[in-house]
């Protein structure tokens, strides 16, 4: 009789032993929001520890009562299975994954186009209309947009990453309002986030701009007002690789949420699969494979990704043993990268160096954040920090930094296009320096100013620049045949314009 007692005993301890972890995970799935996911090694770690939690209370139940309970015994013997089943899926899954025997695999995750500069990337006749602004500086500005609104200063701040998109044809950074801290959160919570901050990174300016519909669901918010638990509930087998305020063509507010998966072995080779495209204003949300992503959408390869896969290619292309021993041709992109709109998108460029020396660039790579086209484009030269270094040795008196350059062309002349900045992030001059001889640079405190010292420096130390007129000259323009009213002849700081006057009342500039 007691025996049997004692049996229920335990039975009814492991009962409850289940409950109790199962509920302590459910409150860390909670908190962490973690994928389910078997391509995630921290969803498999985040389940071997609450079964191995389990484990450890069945045999505590079995201990408690200085008998062998054949149900817990049983209940203990098919955790330890579960668990020594799980370390051997992982340990082989992670095997599976290594660069050392997938190396043509990981060399494959992109295809890379190589390109000619001066065909892909059109001439810059003025710098004027190129976006310069980094992070830090749009931080400055955007703060200047609030600055006078009580209102929202007392209660929001701006999230700090800005995010580069291209807002119907513009190069623009835009970043959501964040509530300031908890109580803020849930004074407001009703009210919401009442609008968003758009940057111009070409004029240095700023707008803050007001929602008709305010957001709910940030990153900010707390509880289910969450945006990474909201998402994590809606898609709990989701691999998300980050949260990116974007707009679309209308000005309405959208987070741009790509997913991963593991393209070679159990988790590696993580490339992106699908979008999930979010309305923080109503909670709305829909998935995109990532070949039916719209058009509006800017960002859905990541930097971090795009420039890693790269890497894969520039080193595994001939083998992973070459890629330790020898190293022929093997090619890497440099740290940083930055941000180009062109073609209606958002392109990722970097420069790319020798594995062996990588003290100049033998090229640089422009990537689309939407597609995830490639292309590679041979321009030896200075790499971007030592161009960064050149234009900071000018004004080192000064003490003015580089922000991160832009690649441009001018003349058919790759050339990297910066600002200089003092120590509050305010932009205080421009340089520009030749890729090819980063000895010539020419900073000014203007644009055009800065423009017309290159040109100057790059005809006196004799390198050859093209007129400007594109190869296929017939398919960039529209060829009219006119009967010519009038001419006139304006010189503007240095520069002489043409105005025709057609019969018909149009006019040409040149």
């Amino acid at each position: 009789m007691l025996k049997n007692y004692t049996e229920k005993t335990s039975v009814a301890k492991t009962i409850i032993a289940l409950i109790v972890v199962a509920i302590l995970e459910f409150i860390a799935f909670y908190i962490l929001l973690p994928p389910l996911n078997i391509h995630d090694i921290g969803s498999w770690i985040f389940q071997g520890f609450f079964v191995l939690l389990f484990l450890i209370a069945t045999f505590f139940c079995s201990k408690e009562n200085n008998i062998e309970q054949l149900s817990v015994t049983i209940v203990s013997k098919i955790v330890t299975a579960v668990i020594a089943i799980g370390v051997v899926v992982v340990v082989i899954g992670g095997l599976t994954s290594l660069e050392i025997f997938n190396a043509s695999r990981y060399s494959s995750l992109i295809k890379v186009k190589e390109c000619k500069f001066e065909d892909e990337i059109a001439q810059t006749d003025t710098v004027n209309d190129i976006a310069l602004m980094d992070t830090k500086s749009a931080r400055v500005v955007g703060e200047r947009a609030i600055g006078s609104l009580s209102d929202l200063v007392s209660q929001y701040v701006i999230n700090q990453d800005y995010n580069q998109i291209d807002y119907n044809g513009q190069p623009k950074k835009v970043a959501t309002l964040e509530y300031a801290d908890f109580f803020k959160w849930f004074n407001n919570r009703k009210n919401g986030i009442p609008g968003y901050v758009l940057v111009d990174p070409v004029e240095f300016e700023a707008e803050y701009i007001k929602l008709d519909k305010p957001i709910k669901y940030t990153s900010s918010a707390r509880f289910n007002d969450k945006l990474q638990r909201k998402l994590r509930f809606e898609y709990p087998t989701a691999i998300f690789e980050g949260y990116y305020f974007e707009l679309d063509n209308d000005g309405n507010p959208y987070y741009i949420c790509p997913t991963l998966t593991a393209k070679i072995g159990l988790f590696g080779g993580k490339d992106v699969k699908g979008v999930v495209i979010f309305d923080p204003c109503t909670g709305k949300s829909k998935y995109y494979d990532v070949k039916n992503v719209p058009q509006w959408v800017d960002r859905v390869y990541d930097g971090d990704l795009a420039t890693r896969k790269f890497d894969w290619y520039g080193t595994l292309s001939d083998g992973f043993i070459n890629s330790i021993i020898g190293q022929k041709d093997c090619k890497i992109t440099t740290e940083d990268y930055g941000y180009k709109v062109m073609d209606d998108d958002v392109w990722i460029y970097t420069g790319v160096t020798s594995v062996i020396d990588d003290s100049s660039n033998i090229g640089f790579v422009m990537i689309n954040a939407r597609t995830g086209e490639t292309r590679y484009f041979k321009a030896a030269g200075a790499e971007e920090f030592s161009a960064m270094d050149a234009a900071e040795g000018q004004v080192q008196n000064l003490g003015y930094k580089a922000s991160f350059p832009a690649i441009i062309n001018i003349g058919g002349e790759p050339t990297y296009f910066m600002v200089l900045k003092d120590k509050s992030n305010l932009v205080k001059q421009y340089a520009l320096v030749n890729v090819k001889k980063y000895s010539i640079v020419a900073t000014g405190t203007s644009q055009k100013d800065t423009l017309n010292t290159y040109r100057k420096l790059i005809k006196e130390n004799g390198v050859k620049t093209s007129s400007g007129k594109y190869k296929n000259i017939e398919q960039q323009y529209k060829h009219e045949q006119v009967t010519v009213k009038d001419i006139k002849y304006i010189n503007m700081s240095g520069e002489t314009y043409v105005y025709i006057t057609s019969n018909v009342g149009n006019v040409y500039k040149m």
